[in-house]
């Protein structure tokens, strides 16, 4: 049986892609800058045939690579330039959509890989809990992608990032044998735990089919400022006095005047503060009752702040979201962006904000820097318009790990940072992952490119 034939067999003729019109979409990622071309696009509906798609590659030697909803922005879900002229399979996983009843007790729901976020939290709401991972890209992103990149988004600050979310695993392995552990126990010393070792493996260890999910408690109470400050360290020291006063911080965004200006000029809409600050902070307090009184009374008790509004209701709540929510949109309005995602230590922040602008004016002198954040984690994104990507790219992750940073906080290694991998890895660790890679994937088919440089042919 040709690979053809043996995927049409395991998903239906349908649900395999060949012509080359109905594969573009899928070939190119959301920030246009990665592209390749597949063999076939496959979209599998179950575990079984996931396992019965990945074993039929592996028969035939064929690579695979996995894509969820298309919203990463490191290169990590479609095919990488092949020159050889030996294309994968894409095997896309949003058919996997299987949302299995909310457990209150456990508070855990199981679901398919391919299942939104949207929808992940709608079903948890609707049961009286929460998810506690939220992100912009939440009606697309899946929750199968999110896992394998580590996403982590804006709550990272309150519930930690989708590898705390995982109490258990189901997934396919490139030979097609199935490993799977939903029990979600809450305590299991049984030895390795596979489930967490693939979050934030990037598809390269195995196909991720279905999760076990930790939820959390739902908190309709809401309030959130909007908050000018003198500059970076200021905004470090406003979290950290909150943080002090506040025990239901959710959030805390990172913004600036360049990449306001745009979002304004997007929406077409005011921006609050404009110009008042040096950097500003987007403050959410979640509770059961409301918290808008106690986030007025800690921020007058702040000297950080020059000037603060505070939203009154869910349609100025949402209003001021937009204002950091609405950034990745805007910036990819005004151009094709250079897109890096880094961390440095707490204390490092500013340092990082102020050394930028010369880092990238020396590698790339017309280009536009704008940066946004996570403020909690330190976790910039760094956006660079009009600009080559490598030589912008190595100067950036260059000054990140000389602060003893990340060279990707939430994103991802991807392909578009797999030679700097060693910035942040120690080619001790780089050899043990390989390692583990070699066990899960001895052919080397999932996802090759991605995380590590593909070895040069021999």
């Amino acid at each position: 049986m040709t690979l053809a034939a043996a995927l049409a067999a395991a998903v239906g003729p349908e649900h395999v892609l060949i012509d080359r019109d109905l594969r573009a979409s899928f070939e190119t990622d959301w920030t246009g800058r990665f592209t390749g071309t597949a063999r076939a696009v496959v979209r599998p509906a179950s575990t079984g045939q996931v396992a019965r798609v990945l074993a039929a590659c592996a028969e035939a030697g064929v690579p695979v690579v996995v894509q969820g909803g298309n919203t990463g922005l490191v290169g990590g879900g479609v095919p990488g330039p092949d020159p050889a002229g030996d294309p994968p399979i894409l095997l896309v996983t949003t058919r996997l959509t299987e949302l299995c009843a909310v457990s209150p007790a456990a508070r855990q729901v199981t679901a398919g890989a391919g299942v939104r976020l949207a929808a992940l939290a709608a079903h948890a709401r609707s049961a009286g809990l929460d998810f506690g991972v939220d992100l912009a890209a939440r009606d697309s992103a899946t929750v199968g992608g999110m896992v394998a990149t580590n996403a982590g988004g804006i709550k990272v600050l309150r519930h930690g990032s989708m590898r705390e979310q995982v109490a258990g695993v189901e997934a396919a392995l490139a030979d097609g044998r199935v490993i799977s552990r939903l029990d979600g126990l809450a305590k299991d010393s049984t030895g390795y735990d596979l489930g967490h070792l693939l979050a934030g493996s990037e598809g390269t260890l195995a196909v991720i089919t279905r999760l076990r999910l930790r939820l959390v408690a739902r908190e309709d109470g809401r309030a959130v400022a909007f908050v000018a400050v003198r500059d970076t360290a200021a905004a470090v020291g406003l979290l950290a006095a909150l943080r002090a006063r506040l025990a239901g911080i959710s959030a805390a965004e990172l913004c600036f005047d360049a990449g306001l200006t745009l979002v304004g000029r997007h929406l077409g809409v005011p921006v609050p503060l404009a110009g008042t600050g040096g950097a500003y902070v987007l403050i959410e307090v979640a509770a059961q009752a409301d918290p808008l009184d106690d986030l007025l009374a800690a921020l007058q008790a702040c000297d950080q702040v020059i000037d603060a509004t505070v939203a009154s209701s869910a349609t100025e709540r949402a209003r001021l979201w937009q204002l950091r929510e609405a950034h990745t949109e805007a910036i990819s309005v005004a151009g094709l962006p250079v897109k890096l995602d880094v961390s440095v230590p707490a204390g490092r922040l500013a340092e990082l904000v102020g050394a930028l602008p010369e880092a990238v004016a020396v590698a790339a002198p017309a280009a536009q820097l704008v940066v946004f954040g996570h403020l909690a984690e330190a976790n910039l994104h760094v956006n660079i318009l009009q600009a080559d990507a490598g030589e912008v790219t190595s100067a950036v992750l260059a000054l990140v790990a000389g602060l003893g940073g990340s060279i990707s906080s939430e994103h991802g290694i991807g392909r578009a940072k797999a030679r700097y991998l060693g910035l942040s890895r120690s080619q001790a660790e780089i050899e043990l992952m390989r390692a583990v890679k070699a066990a899960f994937d001895p052919l080397g088919l999932l996802n090759p490119g991605v995380l590590f440089p593909v070895p040069p042919r021999a």
